[in-house]
């Protein structure tokens, strides 16, 4: 019985030791046991979600590298690349904020330039509790902080993401962190281990005990006994990063690099057996060689450690004294450790005896893969027969707004960005607030545009339609900036996958997000899967997280998201539909998070992403919003408060649904729409334009004036108009995240 318990207490069932046995064709040790754990954890190994993932579109002429290696890569023109990938540091996080969320950025940043990129960007996507509690506020802090602290110091700018909040994440936080990165087509590095009887460093920092078992708490429920594993947490140290970062770029740079990985989750076990089954090779490692901050470490430790900022290098043949070189120049360590070996065996030595030893692809590639059960939630059906019909009109069109807008979850997010240097690095074209962010490509016109996105309430209510939403969602935002779409990194944050209602959520939110990305031209490129976001017994509701990529190719092309100037006609583009369903509106004004959500034309998507980026192109745009939470009357108002600009519209129903009432017309969520401006004198071209790629556009007004107005049909009564000034708004928008920190 306490053999079992060993194996159990590391998160491997029964099944899974026999199985291990019978690869290794013997008992494993305590250490190999270790190796095992940490390895075939969900967090690594992804055993329970990758028979699914396998259905996601993966490749396209823009993919220069996709998923299974550190980051995906995709080709911007001019032989240039950008790497991209997001990950969640959710767990850590909710255990120690500052700490959880500092290493989630730092790890995700060594991804970047491990694949020989400059990272030039971070983004985030921030999910919390209720700001009326105590725990998520404190979280929220902690977090922002840890996000700020690390970044900042590093010297990468953070430049966009999304914060939202809501009751499901109390306990459980997400924490999903972003990273881009540029290099040239030439210089891509990957994390294979070639070469036999090439030497295998370890570089950067030592190895201490935080850290340890990390992978494996990342895959359990934050329970109460879980979250007092702080031990688990690693401890990050920027400033090392960013001596770490100029050293391998240096390496790089000089042709030392056969083969680099980051020492992420699970460590050296990590590096070492991926490096090696990527090159078809094996590795022996000499413990008592590896640089430690502590004394009478084991070999388990060890292995298991994940102390940041450190790398497994194979460097070319005879530099290995010039990577030693280059790492004390940066004040850094490099110690050769080991070498590349034929037999396809990670080895382990210390005190010149083997300690441990296993197939390379026995970890890193035959975990078991399960096909969980799953099943429709009972709730699914019942909340989607909410009939919206049945809701009361609005008397007051513009206190509506006004909620809106001052909740946090809309509301402005200059609270958290305050604290992010995002203007570092001197690349930052368009920053945070906007649709998406615009970073300037160095030594180019070229630019990248980036976004974050999701909509959980879509994903709660129908996991399917609301995950093709996010990607919609984040494809319209990267072409309101003037960028074509090009890729998608992902974060799958769910509950428990052991449970059918929560297997079936992830299943039908990949279903809905292989279709977009397909439809959109979008390949995914790379990812994270964080499971068990929950205490055992509360879900987190399904957040499917959706970075992308676009690329422009003039950044002085790029569009604004405010508006710009007095007598710009405002364009409303695409058709609205009565679809308050599982919008903002009925959630904030009304108190109901149900019906359905709204239908998602893919193909009227992809035309007006189009009409974005060409409209963009030919300059005929003074501004762009796409219309999203909160519809266009939350649209009208961001793009009137970001650009200190009032506007006043004559609108009856355009597009869709005939005779709309007013708070429908103005809360509907429909897919497919953006609110734009353009100068008078390009009027014409732009709507002949959005008529040749068959997208609805309909001018029904003018920016000017220090007023939003909004006017229905003839001699619009105060129930039929919105009339607020753009200080109020802007008051209730931007005091809204500041005044419930305070509590």
């Amino acid at each position: 019985m306490a053999d079992e318990l060993i194996w159990q207490t590391m998160g491997l069932s029964d099944e899974e030791y026999e199985r291990i046995r019978v690869l290794l064709g013997r008992d494993p040790n305590y250490v190999e046991l270790g190796m095992f754990s940490v390895m075939w954890s969900e967090h690594c190994s992804y055993k329970n979600t990758r028979a699914v993932l396998r259905g996601l579109p993966t490749s396209g002429p823009q993919v220069l590298q996709g998923p299974g290696e550190n980051a995906g890569i995709v080709d911007v023109g001019d032989g240039l690349a950008v790497v991209f990938k997001i990950e969640s540091h959710n767990h850590p996080s909710a255990v120690e904020p500052y700490e959880g969320a500092a290493t989630g950025v730092g790890g995700i940043i060594r991804d970047i330039f491990t694949m020989g990129a400059r990272p030039i960007a971070s983004l985030d996507s921030l999910w919390l509790g209720d700001l009326s509690s105590a725990r998520a506020r404190r979280l929220f802090s902690g977090i922002v902080a840890g996000i700020s602290g690390y970044g900042n110091a590093v010297g990468i700018p953070t430049v966009g993401g999304q914060t939202m909040f809501h009751r499901s994440y109390e306990i459980n936080p997400l924490v999903n962190a972003m990273c881009v990165g540029f290099m040239r087509h030439e210089d891509i590095k990957r994390g294979a281990a070639t070469g036999v009887g090439n030497s295998v460093m370890v570089i950067g920092s030592t190895t201490g005990r935080d850290g340890i078992h990390g992978a494996t708490f990342a895959s359990a429920d934050l329970t109460d006994e879980a979250i007092e594993r702080k031990s688990a947490v690693q401890v990050g140290d920027p400033f090392r990063e960013k001596l770490l970062l100029e050293a391998c770029l240096e390496l790089v740079a000089r042709g030392c690099v056969l083969g680099i990985q980051d020492m992420g989750a699970a460590g050296l076990t990590c590096s070492s057996c991926e490096m090696a089954s990527r090159g078809g090779t094996g590795m022996i490692i000499d413990l008592d060689r590896v640089p430690r901050r502590e004394t009478g470490m084991t070999p388990y430790e060890v292995m298991l450690s994940e102390s940041q900022e450190r790398m497994l290098l194979v460097p070319t043949p005879g530099r290995e004294e010039e990577v030693r070189e280059v790492l004390v120049k940066w004040g850094l360590e490099a110690v050769v450790v080991g070498e590349v070996t034929a037999d396809g065996m990670i080895t382990l030595i210390e005190g010149g005896a083997r300690v441990a030893q296993v197939p390379a692809r026995a970890l890193a590639d035959e975990a078991p893969v399960y096909h969980r059960e799953s099943s429709k939630p009972e709730y699914v059906e019942r909340l989607a027969a909410f009939d919206t019909a049945g809701v009361p009109p609005c008397a007051d069109l513009g206190g509506a707004l006004l909620r809106l807008i001052g909740s946090p979850s809309i509301a402005s997010k200059r609270w958290v960005w305050e604290q992010y240097d995002h203007q570092v690095g001197a690349g930052t074209v368009i920053g945070p607030g906007a649709d998406a962010a615009v970073i300037r490509l160095p030594g180019s016109k070229r630019g990248v545009a980036l976004s974050t996105d999701c909509n959980s309430r879509y994903c709660y209510l129908d996991p399917r339609l609301g995950a093709a939403h996010a990607v919609a969602e984040a494809a319209r935002n990267v072409a309101c900036t003037g960028a074509r779409p090009l890729a998608v990194t992902n974060c799958q944050n769910f509950g428990n996958p052991y449970k059918p209602e929560v297997f079936w959520q992830f299943r039908e939110a990949i279903a809905g997000m292989s279709v977009a990305c397909r439809a959109l031209g979008t390949p995914v490129t790379g990812g994270n899967v964080s499971l068990c976001n929950e205490d055992g017994e509360t879900a987190i509701r399904p957040t499917p997280v959706i970075g992308m990529v676009g690329v422009i190719d003039d950044v002085e092309l790029r569009v604004p998201m405010g508006f710009q100037a007095e007598g710009d006609i405002v364009v409303l583009l695409g058709a609205t539909r009565d679809e308050i369903g599982a919008s903002e509106y009925l959630a904030t004004v009304h108190g109901v998070e149900a019906g359905r959500v709204p239908a998602l034309d893919l193909e009227a998507e992809a035309r007006l992403c189009e009409l974005l980026w060409t409209a963009a192109s030919r300059r005929l745009l003074s501004s762009a919003h796409d219309m999203s939470e909160g519809g266009l009357a939350v649209a009208l108002a961001e793009c009137a408060i970001a650009g200190a600009l009032g506007a006043t519209l004559r609108v009856d129903c355009v597009g869709g649904d005939a005779g709309l009432a007013p708070d429908r017309f103005l809360f509907s969520e429909s897919g497919a729409r953006a609110l734009v401006t353009i100068g008078p004198s390009q009027r014409d071209e732009f709507l002949a334009l959005a008529a040749g790629l068959n997208v609805p556009a309909a001018a029904c007004g003018r920016v000017g004036g220090s007023r939003l107005c909004v006017e229905f049909g003839e001699g619009a009564g105060g129930a039929r108009r919105i009339d607020v000034s753009v200080a109020a708004l802007s008051k209730a928008y931007e005091e809204a995240v500041p005044c419930a920190m305070q509590g």
